[in-house]
């Protein structure tokens, strides 16, 4: 485990010292001199909070020694772009069970929406969201339906429930393919995806209703990706 010597080390390289860095992740100095100095360990949430403020995944953190990285490797884990591509900056993702320990689909309704971008981590968030399980759906694999807004895609009507599938590595998103992605500033958006991560580290968004202009995200302010898989809606009256 090389998580104390990477704490220091990275805040070397920040130039901060550990009173600047303790305010910053809203801990003490001494609290952490003593996880620097492997006096103790951070637990569990605050190991999170310091993955998150220097955006390099805790699995990096915990397994690589990064002092013996090469420069252009840290800089590239300092600068988020090999965790977020794969996503493992998204690997620890907050679910619900049922009783059989199977994970539940939980449902995020349009009124969720706003709450969702900054409690998509957040196990009380997650907890607290209605949940339902699908039988025919693969066990092994995480679902969530979203509730859709707007036109944009149709034939999916305004208040759909799309259920996606989590998606953990964003290299492997199909071209044209629809997608629930979460970004830092938009929200939860559901449209179909053009990869051109490893080119630009952009994804395209693509509406079905032709009204809707084409845009991009850069991948580092995307949070979770979600593969469309199925959808609820009423048809009849």
């Amino acid at each position: 485990m090389y998580l104390s010597s990477n704490i220091k080390f990275l805040r070397k390289r920040k130039n901060l010292s550990q009173e600047e860095m303790a305010i910053a992740i809203d801990s003490k100095r001494s609290v952490l001199n003593s996880y620097e100095n492997n006096i103790a360990s951070p637990p569990l949430e605050m190991a999170m909070r310091i993955s998150d403020y220097f955006r390099i995944s805790l699995d990096t953190l915990l397994r690589i020694d990064l002092i013996r990285l090469p420069e252009y490797k840290v800089g590239e884990l300092e600068r988020g772009l090999e965790d977020y591509m794969k996503g493992k900056y998204l690997r620890v993702i907050a679910t619900t069970t049922n009783h059989e320990n199977v994970d539940n689909i939980e449902m995020v309704s349009e009124k969720a929406r706003a709450g969702y971008t900054s409690g998509y981590s957040d196990i009380q968030f997650i907890s607290e969201l209605p949940q339902f399980s699908l039988p025919f759906l693969d066990r092994r694999k995480k679902y969530r339906s979203f509730q859709i807004s707007g036109d944009s895609m149709l034939p999916i009507q305004d208040k759909t429930y799309v259920t996606c599938e989590y998606v953990e590595d964003w290299t492997s998103l199909k071209d044209g393919l629809c997608y629930v992605i979460l970004t830092k500033e938009d929200g939860i958006v559901f449209k179909r995806v053009y990869n051109d991560i490893a080119k630009n580290k952009t994804l395209a968004l693509v509406s079905n209703n032709p009204i809707y202009k084409p845009y991009e995200v850069k991948i580092e302010d995307v949070l979770e990706i979600w593969k469309y898989v199925m959808d609820h809606s009423k048809t009849l009256d």
